[in-house]
């Protein structure tokens, strides 16, 4: 099959405010700036439909190609995804969570079950790493509960939407929406894999129903025996473009990360040379804490707001009429910096 011709991706000036590229690294399908006309007029459709339903949030041009990729450019599945995502969102009240949210119980829980960002591989992606070796639910829930746990687990992933995946394009010079993911599978033995499999299920639920499209590449290192054995019968069930983002390696994994992964960004546990002060674990190093790509998340900024709004509240109050009077001029100062924002940066 030949490779789509490059499109430019047809942007709503109303819902796509990028300040980073917007085409993807190599022609496919379905894939920002390879749309065919039907696929991009799928975009617009789904769009239409969601707005019709009273949605306006996260309706912008990349998010709805995820859903849409995700269902294969069914409108009509993609549609009802995104509106059981949302439902999701407002029960778990995670877009009001997001600006506030703090996990301080985090070192502690990582001393058995390690999940963090940690720099990125050779395409500039950001690289997700799990310890699941170590997993103690019982003494885990001690230090917290599952709901938080699953919590912190998706503000990580709104934290990859941004500010994350976004500083890492900046900095490649194109589209990045996908992680390089490693789950590390050493310790993990028969009386650990029921609580192990059981959570990770859920996690892998939790990504799977509400970030779709976020899976580059996933490697399955130390896998115990007789992995390989099952892993054959459960690929049959999965779409063939997710079997080949995942790679099931036993103890001799290191060549093969280190041929996706430099070795200065790969921690030295995993054959890497990065050593970072206080654990590679905790310092959540990347593009994202540079200076020159990192750019506050939309909702740092919505926080920032909220802050300043609050702030201003008791003076509003005792100036009332001199309040009053400034409201008009600082609402054309918030049109003007969401028109400035409106702009789309050139990719």
């Amino acid at each position: 099959m030949a490779e789509p011709a490059p499109a430019p991706l047809e942007l709503d000036p109303k819902y796509d405010d990028y300040d980073y590229p917007t085409t993807a690294p190599t022609p496919q399908s379905g894939h920002p700036g390879y749309l065919t006309p039907q696929q991009q007029a799928q975009v617009h459709q789904l769009r239409l439909l969601l707005e019709s339903e009273g949605y306006k949030e996260r309706l912008d041009t990349l998010t709805l190609l995820r859903f849409l990729r995700a269902r294969k450019f069914d409108v009509e599945l993609a549609k009802t995804m995104f509106i059981e995502c949302e439902k999701w969102r407002q029960e778990t009240k995670l877009d009001e969570l997001l600006p506030t949210w703090e996990y301080p119980e985090k070192e502690e829980v990582f001393k058995y079950y390690p999940q963090y960002y940690h720099k990125t591989d050779k395409d500039g992606r950001p690289v997700y790493i799990e310890q699941l070796g170590g997993i103690d639910l019982t003494a885990m829930y001690k230090i917290t509960t599952a709901e938080r746990m699953l919590t912190n687990l998706a503000v990580e992933y709104e934290r990859v939407a941004d500010p994350r995946l976004p500083a890492c394009s900046r900095k490649a010079g194109t589209l990045l929406e996908t992680c390089c993911t490693i789950m590390d599978f050493k310790g993990v033995g028969l009386a650990k894999a029921p609580q192990v499999y059981g959570y990770v299920k859920q996690a892998s639920a939790l990504s799977q129903n509400y970030y779709p499209e976020r899976l580059g590449h996933l490697y399955l290192i130390n896998t115990p025996w007789g992995f390989s054995t099952v892993w054959s019968v459960v690929k049959g069930w999965l779409d063939p473009v997710t079997v080949k983002k995942i790679h099931v390696l036993g103890s001799n994994y290191q060549k093969e990360l280190l041929a996706q992964i430099p070795a200065e960004n790969l921690p030295k546990q995993f054959g890497g040379t990065c050593e970072c002060e206080g654990g590679c674990h905790l310092s959540d190093m990347g593009p994202w804490r540079e200076e020159q790509w990192a750019r506050p998340a939309k909702w740092e900024k919505k926080k920032k707001e909220a802050e300043a709004a609050a702030k201003n509240e008791p003076a509003a109050a005792k100036e009332g009429t001199e309040a009053d009077a400034g409201a008009p001029a600082a609402a054309e100062a918030a049109d003007a910096a969401k028109e400035d924002a409106a702009v789309p940066a050139a990719a």
